[in-house]
């Protein structure tokens, strides 16, 4: 289209038919635009009043004048292209066209023509449901649309401004083909929401910073970007906000980003119509046209409910994927929590051990030594807290290996589940079969006694497979699906619930460790004097000899020395502790997940 006009040419029959599919070399899709029969030369100021094009995709002024018969003196611009790429965009994205009176469009041209004149602005489809009934309006693409709502928010504003009546208020070529190009030349980064269960795809410029691509999360999730956590392929995912997004590891949609956060919301899940509610029925004559209608929306139908399908398969999958990675970064942080709390008790065992020096008999009541005793009972006090750290740490654990048991079963009954995509595809086969006899016979003149009656035979047999198809969906993908979803919500409560006793207790041991040091400090300072102050002095003048439980001079001597000798050892604990606390001070604390 930009070469068309690029070229001052309108082509004025553009619409789905007129559009081919070519397979590249590589497998990817060509598209190129067909039929210009219709097509002539035409800057962006001329205007013609000549009518062609197919009715459904008609701008509602020609229209007016080609279908309605309606005499009219308006001359038509480059810009009735736009409407018709508007209508081709929306029945490409959705399989239905935007505007569908009651009957359909070549049954009620009058209402058709309401619709697409009185539509309000930003409104990109209308329907009228029952006949004589009201017109309802949306402004946003329906739940059937398979697009991702991450490329749907970038598409719906542009069908809103290039499906506008009044030639005044639609966009031209130049701003159509500006935001089209924009979305082309955007990347498409997929992010699993672990809490919400749902697949995002968030399209976005390689040149942005990844600070723009947490707001774009933020958008799609209400998850904001502080509380946004990322693993990718079972490792945890640090984005620096001021870096490009190009420093973001490609994703696909089987293996994505998976956002963790801390919130409470309850897993959504996919939200999805119940192809069930879209089958057609035959009419119980033969009729042949009709019976290949019915029988090619059945079908359309049975392959709706295959996408879904896998799609549902593909969300369990993900959940017990993205759960079973946050649970060994958990037992990771476990690991490490008690690795740095048995560090702190053995720091502390060592540093409450002066009973020996207030065991002796007669040992005066220094100041000095109660304050020691002081501070050894707030050692006890932290070691008691790091006891019961380390005891909390190891039920969690224990709680966490239970889950990870659940999820080696789940794993082995998702690939027992994937049976059901067979079963599915399985009738898919049967019904196509017979849908081609349906197609084949709709161009005949007629069928005799015995085709009819072959033909009704089918007509059964479609509707049994159909109506199997649609059982197996519900009760093996569906039902499963649902209760899938329950327990990863509960499962997620458990997982978020023991993330924070972690941060909890990595707090407190911290904190404990912190206090303990101090503590220590000051403990050894205060035993440092002690020795000094008990340290035998020289002999330079008789001095009065303190009293002695034993008045054997030998006793006194070995008691002395014995005292001396704990001293010394208590005095080489307190420099091997304070070696320890350093040494713990620098090892890094529990990391979030």
């Amino acid at each position: 289209m930009n070469h068309l006009r690029e070229n001052g040419i309108v082509h004025r029959d553009i619409k789905p038919g007129n559009i081919m599919r070519l397979v590249g070399e590589e497998g990817q899709s060509i598209y190129k635009l067909s039929d210009f029969g219709a097509a002539r030369k035409l800057d962006d100021e001329e205007k013609f009043v000549s009518v062609y094009g197919t009715e459904e995709y008609l701008h509602p002024d020609m229209y007016e004048r080609a279908v309605l018969r309606k005499p009219q003196q308006k001359a038509f611009g480059v810009t009735v292209d736009l409407w018709s790429i508007g209508v081709t965009l929306y029945h490409a994205a959705t399989g239905s066209l935007p505007f569908i009176p009651f009957g359909g469009p070549r049954r009620n041209k009058e209402i058709m023509y309401r619709i697409t004149t009185e539509k309000p602005s930003g409104a990109i489809s209308g329907t009228q449901r029952q006949e004589n009934g009201p017109l309802e309006w949306s402004y946003s693409l329906p739940i059937t649309c398979r697009l991702s709502m991450g490329l749907q928010n970038q598409l719906v504003p542009i069908l809103a401004n290039i499906l506008e009546a009044e030639q005044a208020k639609c966009w031209g070529f130049d701003q159509f083909f500006a935001e089209t190009s924009d979305i082309l030349q955007r990347i498409v980064i997929h992010v699993f929401s672990l809490p919400q269960a749902v697949l995002h795809h968030v399209y976005i410029h390689a040149h942005n910073t990844i600070a723009i691509f947490l707001e774009a999360v933020y958008e799609q999730t209400n998850v904001p970007p502080k509380h946004q956590e990322y693993l990718f392929e079972g490792h945890p995912c640090v984005l620096e906000s001021s870096l490009s997004v190009q420093h973001i590891a490609p994703t696909t949609a089987s293996s994505p980003l998976v956002l963790f956060s801390m919130a409470s919301d309850t897993p959504k899940g996919l939200t999805f119509r119940d192809p069930a509610l879209d089958v057609p029925k035959f009419v119980p004559k033969v009729d042949l046209q009709s019976d290949y209608n019915t029988a090619k929306g059945v079908l359309g139908a049975g392959y709706q409910a295959l996408w879904l399908a896998r799609v549902l398969l593909d969300g369990q999958a993900l959940m017990l994927r993205g759960l079973h990675w946050v649970l060994e970064i958990l037992h990771s942080m476990c690991q490490q929590t008690l690795e740095v709390t048995q560090t702190a008790l053995l720091f502390l065992s060592s540093g409450l051990g002066i009973e020996r020096l207030s065991s002796g008999a007669g040992m005066p009541d220094f100041q000095e030594l109660k304050e020691a005793m002081e501070l050894r009972s707030r050692l006890q006090t932290f070691s008691e807290v790091l006891s019961r750290c380390s005891h909390n740490v190891t039920e969690i654990q224990v709680s966490l290996s239970c889950l990870g048991r659940e999820f080696l079963k789940n794993q082995n009954q998702i690939h027992d589940d994937s049976r059901s995509i067979q079963k599915i595809q399985c009738c898919l086969d049967k019904m196509h079969f017979i849908y081609k006899q349906f197609k084949k016979s709709r161009m005949r003149p007629g069928l005799s006694y015995n085709e009819e009656q072959i033909h009704k035979l089918d007509k059964v047999n479609f509707s049994h497979v159909a109506k199997r198809l649609l059982q197996v969906f519900q009760e093996e993908c569906v039902q499963k699906y649902q209760t899938s979803l329950v327990t990863h919500g509960k499962r997620i409560r458990q997982v978020q619930k023991a993330q924070n006793h972690l941060h909890l207790i990595g707090r407190s041991v911290t904190a404990c460790s912190t206090e303990a040091r101090e503590a220590q400090d000051n403990l050894s300072k205060i035993l440092d004097r002690l020795l000094l102050d008990r340290a035998p002095e020289p002999q330079t003048s008789p001095h009065p000899v303190a009293p002695h439980p034993s008045s054997d001079p030998e006793d006194l001597v070995c008691h002395m020395q014995e005292l001396c000798d704990d001293m010394k050892l208590l005095a080489f604990d307190l420099q091997e502790n304070n070696r320890l606390i350093e040494r713990l001070q620098r090892l890094p604390s529990a990391p979030d997940v």
